[in-house]
This record gives C-alpha cells, structure tokens and sequence, in this order.
C-alpha cells in the first residue's frame, strides 16, 4: 500500500468513529502544550494517536503488544517510536516521560491497578497523565449487553471515576479532571448497543451522530456515563 493509502485507512479507523475524536482531543488538549515534551502512549496500537502529539510537538513512543499493529503504524507518515511490550511491564526507566497517554485500555488489562502503577513510575514527578476508561456506571440495568461488550472486546474490569480516582491515589497520582462521556441512561445504553450489535462497524458508522451524543452529554449532569476521561499528576517527590 501507498503512505497515503495507510494515511487515510488510519484517519478513518480513528477519526471516523462516534466518540474517539473527541476522546482523545480532550485528553490531548488536558496534556497542554507538548512542545519538546516526551510522551508515552500505553497500549497505543498502531501508534495514529501518539502521532497526532507528534503533529502538536511532543517527542512520542507508543507500546503495544500487537504486532500487526505496530507493523501498520511504521508506515505512517507521522509515526511515532513504536515498541512491541506490555503495559504490566513497561520497558522505560522511571522518570522517563513528561506525559503518559492511554485511550480505553486499562479495562482490557487482567491487572488495572498494576498498569496504573506503571504508569505511574515511568512518568516524572509532576507529570501528566490523561487516560480514559469503560466506566459503564448503568451497566446492570441491561446485563445481556453488558456481558456481549465484554465478550467482544475482552473487557476485564471497568473503573467509574471514584473508583479510578482511588486507585490513582494509591499510584502516587493526584486526579487533576475528569469526566464523563455517553452520560445519560439513553447514552450509555446507546453505547452498550453499538458495542454489542455493531462492533467496530457500528463505531464508525455512528459517526454522523457524534454531535448529538455531545450535545447530550453537555444537557446532563457530568456524575455518570459509558466512558470516564482522567486527568491526573504524579505528585512531586
């Protein structure tokens, strides 16, 4: 394939979708100004969105496990350093990154609070890390969806905000934001839907609605919802 053939396939499996746009906008936004700033992505796939804070002037390596992935993202024009590893045994010194990035991921992990440790240790006193994560705060009112999100995406754990917070705590990191995606009961069990009937597919195509899902999420209060968004810092030593 042309570079600019894999260019636009990423654009489209990232950016054409009913909520990561704005995910990962806000999380990128909530890093501040990456000028000159070293930044890790965990559990990054092929590396499209660490490369995006490439495009905003970070200096940005994103770890995963697939190699499939990592394959795909090194023909990326704006790609960042790609290492195969895994987010319970991160392969930096600590102290190694001013930012650490990681977009619904932790949930797939068998040990959350394990990664979040990790995390914790290769970031720098005083640094950023902006995450999000499956809250699903309803998800027992429809458990046969519930149990199909998970089957389908390997779902181990999810983390609503307090309890993210509490394990950030223990981590050494201090919530700095946060908030809810996908937040009313319509929303999240919207979410659940396109998760366990459309799978990737319904994603993307439930794209055009994306505007409508913000606009709900702005209508409703900010204390429930499908998807949480974190901002914390590692407290100074």
């Amino acid at each position: 394939m042309s570079p600019l053939r894999d260019d636009a396939l990423a654009y489209a499996g990232h950016q054409v979708h009913v909520m990561r746009r704005r995910e990962v906008g806000t999380l990128l936004s909530w890093a501040g100004d990456l000028h000159g700033r070293t930044m890790l992505d965990v559990a990054g796939g092929d590396g499209y969105w660490a490369g995006q804070a490439i495009r905003r002037g970070a200096r940005a390596v994103s770890l995963d496990l697939a190699r499939h992935k990592l394959t795909f993202g090194s023909r990326l024009r704006h790609r960042p350093g790609l290492v195969e590893g895994d987010a319970l045994r991160l392969p930096f010194a600590p102290a190694t990154f001013d930012v650490v990035m990681s977009v619904c991921a932790i949930e797939h992990f068998d040990d959350g609070p394990a990664a979040l440790a990790e995390m914790a240790r290769v970031l720098r006193p005083g640094g950023d890390l902006v995450m999000s994560a499956d809250a699903l705060t309803r998800a027992e009112r429809w458990p046969d969806l519930f149990a199909r999100h998970r089957e389908r995406y390997h779902v181990q754990h999810t983390y609503p905000g307090e309890r993210l917070t509490k394990l950030l705590d223990a981590a050494g990191l201090e919530v700095v934001r946060q908030t809810y995606m996908f937040r009313s009961e319509r929303a999240e069990r919207l979410y659940l839907n396109l998760s366990a009937k459309g799978g990737r597919v319904g994603w993307n195509a439930a794209a055009a609605i994306s505007p409508l899902v913000a606009l709900s999420d702005r209508r409703a209060p900010d204390t429930t919802g499908s998807v949480v968004l974190t901002h914390a810092r590692r407290r100074q030593q």
